[in-house]
């Protein structure tokens, strides 16, 4: 489950939808795009509507998440193509359903795994179906897309495919918010705006699916046949992707499905990630602790919120222990507002629209936050005013962000607040239906998946929640001491005044 490359700023996801042009001899690769910086919003070339979010159905390759009965194979397997002898083995645990426990003592500052780069998988990877991976490249699909598909090839290839024993070892059906039906996206995450997230993902993955088939699949029905390449398998490689490819900057960020390394799980109590280490020739992380005989090992997954942990790999932290936990607050331009029209085009020019989200960390939130609330509350007398703070509340802009006007930064405070309020209120109502939420269905294991999401979801909204009250009490406690202290300047005021009547 391991995604282990660091992001610092930005926690936006790779555009999925294809840019496919026509076959060429020339084989031109479009450039890799940052997971980190990449835009959120993609716009498909094909109607989503074409092929529907159906109930999902598991493929027929992989295991249970929680099973280890391929383990010892896939260990072999790796043994036998490479990696040297390890310190860790694949067992199940508490956190994460399975993982890799230390097998001796390991010290703090350690390197592990030293996965050699002859088992990665890349979009540089040999074909089983070298004709399949010909007509891909012909088209320059991108590399998600193209794992993805080349995911599906192989696993379908079976036993003639040298990732037998790795994709056997891989989840059948990955934990992912990309198997919640919409039905479960609307009711159990109504509150957060990581449903949005969740279904601009789903999307994406459909219009990413629709335009290979479409264009590419249809046309070579033999190599693509369509009861292999389909929407359910494609729900699968790209929850598999999403949960599992790493970016290793030590090789200019090139992107890799990691075999072994990606057994690891996510703790928010660790910094180390992978990489790929020159020095020996593989992928390693360094442990910032020690474990002991039985421990699991763990690395982080990047300073992530736990709603994208919750997008990604379908967990959520235990409440209070993730230090890059945050929520996201919606804001808007009031349309009463006399100026409307003019801030929503200082908005839009700087890349913005009417609506926008910032996040919010029990730490505080962005300057630009406050500069969007500047921008929200200001009268039409500060008209010149309206693009200098649309830049500012442009994470692109380079213009100096933490801009201050005094006149209106009650207002603009109070704007805060009250946009955190009504966030808070959604979460209160939808935290207190969940204890009588109706999970009435026809089977045991479909009333176990339910109570499964409805608990997911209760402890992410309780994150969020958490995150929002602490806004709330430092706004009321700012917001009163303004009003304090101007009550204070005015009795000043009128004291003076009454001296030198």
């Amino acid at each position: 489950m391991a995604e282990a490359y660091r992001i610092f700023h930005s926690t936006l996801f790779p555009t999925l939808s294809l840019q496919l042009s026509k076959p060429s001899h020339s084989h031109s690769y479009p450039s890799l795009l940052p997971l980190k910086q990449a835009p959120r919003k993609v716009q498909c070339s094909v109607s989503t509507s074409e092929t529907k979010w159906n109930a999902t159905q598991e493929v027929p390759w992989g295991c249970d998440i929680d099973s280890s009965e391929n383990a010892e194979d896939l260990q072999k397997w790796l043994s036998g193509s490479g990696l040297p002898p390890q310190k860790m083995s694949i067992d199940k645990v508490e956190v994460g359903e399975r993982g890799l426990v230390a097998l001796k003592n390991i010290r703090k500052g350690e390197k592990l795994l030293f996965v050699p780069p002859s088992l990665f998988i890349t979009s540089d990877s040999e074909w089983s179906s070298p004709e399949a991976g010909q007509v891909l490249k012909q088209y320059s699909v991108p590399d998600w897309p193209l794992l993805a598909t080349y995911l599906i090839s192989e696993a379908s290839a079976q036993k003639s495919s040298r990732w037998c024993n790795y994709i056997s070892a891989l989840p059948r059906q990955p934990y992912s918010l990309l198997y919640w039906t919409r039905e479960e996206l609307d009711r159990y995450l109504e509150a957060s705006q990581i449903r949005q997230r969740a279904i601009e993902r789903v999307t994406d993955v459909i219009g990413t699916y629709n335009d290979l088939r479409l264009r590419i699949f249809s046309k070579y029905p033999d190599l693509f046949p369509e009861e292999v390449f389909n929407m359910e398998t494609f729900r699968w490689s790209f929850g598999i992707l999403f949960s599992r490819l790493v970016r290793l900057p030590s090789m200019d960020g090139k992107v890799a499905l990691v075999p072994w390394a990606d057994m690891l799980n996510h703790s928010c109590e660790v910094e180390t990630f992978l990489d790929y280490d020159k020095s020996s020739q593989g992928v390693v992380f360094t442990t910032d602790r020690a474990y002991q005989p039985g421990e699991q090992v763990f690395i982080s997954y990047g300073k992530k919120s736990n709603g994208e942990l919750l997008l990604s790999y379908g967990f959520v932290p235990k409440e209070g222990t993730n230090p890059s936990d945050s929520v996201e607050l919606p804001l808007s331009l009031k349309k009463s507002d006399k100026c409307y029209k003019e801030k929503l085009g200082a908005l839009r020019k700087h890349g913005l629209s009417a609506s926008q989200c910032y996040p919010i960390q029990i730490t505080g939130w962005p300057l630009e936050l406050m500069a969007y609330a500047y921008l929200a509350v200001s009268p039409p007398s500060m008209s010149k005013q309206f693009d200098e703070m649309a830049a500012a509340a442009s994470n692109k802009s380079t213009i100096k962000k933490d801009l201050r006007y005094s006149d209106i930064e009650e207002k603009a405070l109070q704007f805060i607040l009250d946009s955190c309020e009504s966030s808070i209120s959604k979460y209160s109502k939808f935290l207190q239906a969940s204890g009588s939420m109706d999970l009435d269905v026809t089977s045991p294991k479909q009333l176990n998946r339910r109570v499964f999401l409805k608990q997911l979801a209760v402890d992410l909204c309780t994150s969020e929640q958490r995150i929002l009250f602490r806004a709330q009490y430092i706004l009321r406690r700012r917001l009163r001491d303004m009003r304090s202290g101007e009550l204070r300047a005015l009795r000043i005021f009128d004291g003076l005044r009454n001296v030198f009547k």
